[in-house]
């Protein structure tokens, strides 16, 4: 079940429609209060957060999410219509898993969402699937074709971070946010090299790492 946290009527029921002609069962509320009332008959696997929301917004909402002991572990996308690099911050340093922001297409919000989920039901057994590609988080271990490739530490993020998100682009900036931090100073082109890098540990597979020209990356 994905409860939808959204004031705008209008793009709640597209969320939600969305959401069901892909296969998910949905529940949509108004106003925070009403969705933790029902919260309290029934954990969510997943929630989207609309970040402006009547009383309290949904920064507050997420912080109230993180403290409460049966959602603390309930992915979170945030959806916003303010575009500043600081709300997204503001969002992930908060405990939000992805952000989306207004307006945005159907499909990339799809992709957004089976993302998420695909991640969080891959924690539970600690492994990634892609293709012919096996990550083992807890093992710290990647086959491609069965046969075990030495990555470095790098290297194994950049990989878990594109298969986590697998279809989806992801910005060079992005890549450098969540693999390196947001006080790295280096250039983006040692995303270029650690993919040069990561393609050919992973041989034939590493075709599966597509460049998007002048964006950025995607597995898949």
């Amino acid at each position: 079940m994905i409860y939808i946290v959204e004031d705008d009527v209008n793009i709640r029921q597209m969320e939600s429609y969305a959401l069901k002609n892909s296969g998910f069962e949905t529940s949509e509320f108004g106003d925070g209060d009403s969705f933790f009332a029902a919260c309290e008959n029934l954990v969510p696997e997943l929630i989207i957060l609309d970040i402006m929301l009547p009383g309290q917004d949904g920064i507050s909402l997420l912080n109230r999410i993180r403290e409460d002991r049966q959602l603390k572990k309930v992915p979170v996308i945030m959806v916003t219509a303010k575009s500043t690099e600081l709300d997204a911050v503001i969002g992930l340093d908060s405990g939000a898993d992805d952000y989306i922001t207004k307006p945005f297409g159907i499909m990339e919000f799809i992709s957004r969402v089976k993302a998420v989920t695909r991640r969080f039901e891959s924690s539970a057994s600690g492994e990634l699937r892609c293709g012919r590609i096996l990550l083992n988080d807890e093992k710290h271990i990647v086959l491609s074709d069965g046969v075990p490739c030495e990555l470095t530490y790098k290297e194994f993020e950049l990989l878990k971070l594109l298969m986590q998100n697998e279809g989806i682009v992801l910005t060079r900036e992005r890549i450098m946010d969540r693999v390196w931090g947001m006080d790295y100073e280096g250039e983006s082109r040692t995303v270029d090299m650690h993919i040069k890098t990561l393609r050919q540990k992973l041989g034939k597979n590493g075709d599966d790492i597509r460049t998007v020209r002048n964006v950025g990356y995607k597995l898949g």
